[in-house]
C-alpha cells in the first residue's frame, strides 16, 4: 500500500448517518475528515469560490472546521459520495481521451493486429499515439495536435468508490482503466475554470471496441467511478500508483502505473483546449469531468474480468483507494419507441 502524500489539500464528499449532505477536508494523517461548516458539498465550496473571487484552497482554508469524523468508518459504511457532482446532473459531462499513455496506445495497436494481423500497415491507434508525442506538448501560448477524444455520459453515470459498476446484459465485458481525471466548472462568463484532479475508472467494453474501432462510442458508453478525493491545485507532474483487480479476496492481477505530464503525450493545456474550444462545453454553470487517459489495463494484459471481480485504484498523490465491483446488469430487452 502506498503511503499518502502530504501538505496538499484534499476534498470528499460524504453522507451523515443522519443523511445530511457535507464536504469535508482530509486530515494531515490521512485518516479523519474535517467537515467544513457551511458548506454541504464541493458544488456550494466552488459556486463560493466563483461569486466572491477567492481561490478555492484559500476559501477551503479560511473555512471553520466542524469536528474530526473517522474517514474509515463512512467508507465502511457506504457514505462516501463522488467528489463533485451537479444538482441537475445532465450538466455535469463526462468526456475523456485516449492514447496518451503507452499502456492504452499499446493496447489499441494490438487490437488492430488481432483482427489484421501482424503485418498490417501501422493502426490509426498508432498514429494518433505518435502524433501526440510529436506535437503533444506545445511552447506556452502555442495549439498542439489535436488528441483524441471521446464522451461517457452525464451525471447520472457516475459512482462513488464502494458501489457497484454495472456490466450491462449487453456488454460483451466490462474492464477497468485507471485514469486521472481533471474537474472543473464554467464561470458567469464562459470561461472554464479548473477545480482540481480525482482518481476515476473508466470502466469500457474493450471486446466491443476490439470488433471494430468505429464501435469506440458505444464502447464507453458505461457508468464510470470517481473519487474519493479531490486534489486541489496543480497536478504533480509525476503520478504513481497501483492498479489492481480483486477477486474473492485475492489479487488476481497488479500492476503499477505511472501518469502526470512527465508521462503523458499531451500537456493538460493541449487536452483543456480541444476539449473547451467548443462553445457548446462553455455552457456557463455546467461541470465536467475529463478523463486523461489510462497507462495500465489489465485488459491490456489479456487478463479477463469476471462478474463480482473488484477493482482497485490507488495513489499516493490522491490519498485513499477508489474500489468498485463489477456487477451484472440486467439482461437486454428490446427498446420499442413509441410516437406521440
Amino acid at each position: 500500500m502506498h503511503g499518502v502524500e502530504q501538505g496538499r489539500t484534499r476534498l470528499v464528499q460524504f453522507k451523515t448517518e443522519a443523511g445530511e449532505r457535507k464536504v469535508a477536508v482530509v486530515g494531515a494523517d490521512g485518516e479523519t475528515l474535517l467537515p467544513l461548516a457551511g458548506f454541504a458539498t464541493t458544488h456550494e465550496l466552488v459556486q463560493r469560490s466563483l461569486e466572491t473571487g477567492t481561490g478555492l484552497e484559500a476559501l477551503v482554508a479560511n473555512s471553520p472546521r466542524e469536528a474530526a469524523i473517522d474517514y474509515d468508518t463512512v467508507l465502511k459504511a457506504g457514505r462516501v459520495l463522488p467528489p463533485l457532482d451537479h444538482p441537475e446532473p445532465a450538466r455535469f459531462l463526462i468526456t475523456g481521451t485516449g492514447l496518451t499513455h503507452t499502456g492504452s496506445a499499446t493496447a489499441r495497436n494490438r487490437m488492430h493486429m488481432d483482427t489484421h494481423g501482424p503485418d498490417a500497415d501501422e493502426s490509426d491507434s498508432m498514429k494518433i499515439f505518435r502524433m501526440g508525442l510529436a506535437g503533444g506538448k506545445p511552447a506556452e501560448g502555442e495549439i498542439g495536435i489535436q488528441p483524441e477524444w471521446f464522451f461517457k455520459g452525464v451525471g447520472t453515470c457516475v459512482v462513488p468508490t464502494g458501489a457497484p459498476l454495472e456490466l450491462p446484459g449487453f456488454a460483451l465485458a466490462g474492464a477497468e482503466e485507471a485514469e486521472i481525471v481533471g474537474l472543473y466548472v464554467v464561470d458567469a462568463n464562459g470561461q472554464p475554470r479548473r477545480i482540481g484532479f480525482t482518481l476515476g475508472n473508466d470502466f469500457s467494453d474493450h471486446v466491443t471496441e476490439g470488433k471494430n474501432y468505429l464501435y469506440l462510442a458505444h464502447s464507453k458508453l458505461r457508468e464510470c467511478s470517481l473519487g474519493p478525493e479531490l486534489l486541489l491545485g496543480e497536478l504533480p507532474q509525476e503520478v504513481s500508483g497501483n492498479v489492481r483487480v480483486i477477486r474473492d479476496g485475492k489479487v488476481v492481477w497488479d500492476e503499477a502505473f505511472l501518469s502526470g505530464e512527465s508521462h503523458m503525450s499531451h500537456s493538460i493545456a493541449n487536452l483543456e483546449h480541444y476539449h473547451f474550444r467548443y462553445p457548446m462545453f462553455c455552457r456557463p454553470g455546467d461541470l465536467h469531468a475529463y478523463f486523461f487517459g489510462a497507462d495500465a489495463m489489465s485488459y491490456a494484459s489479456n487478463f479477463k474480468t469476471e462478474v463480482n471481480d473488484e477493482f482497485e485504484i490507488v495513489s499516493p498523490t490522491f490519498g485513499k483507494p477508489l474500489r468498485n465491483r463489477m456487477t451484472a446488469g440486467p439482461e437486454e430487452k428490446r427498446i420499442s419507441v413509441t410516437p406521440l
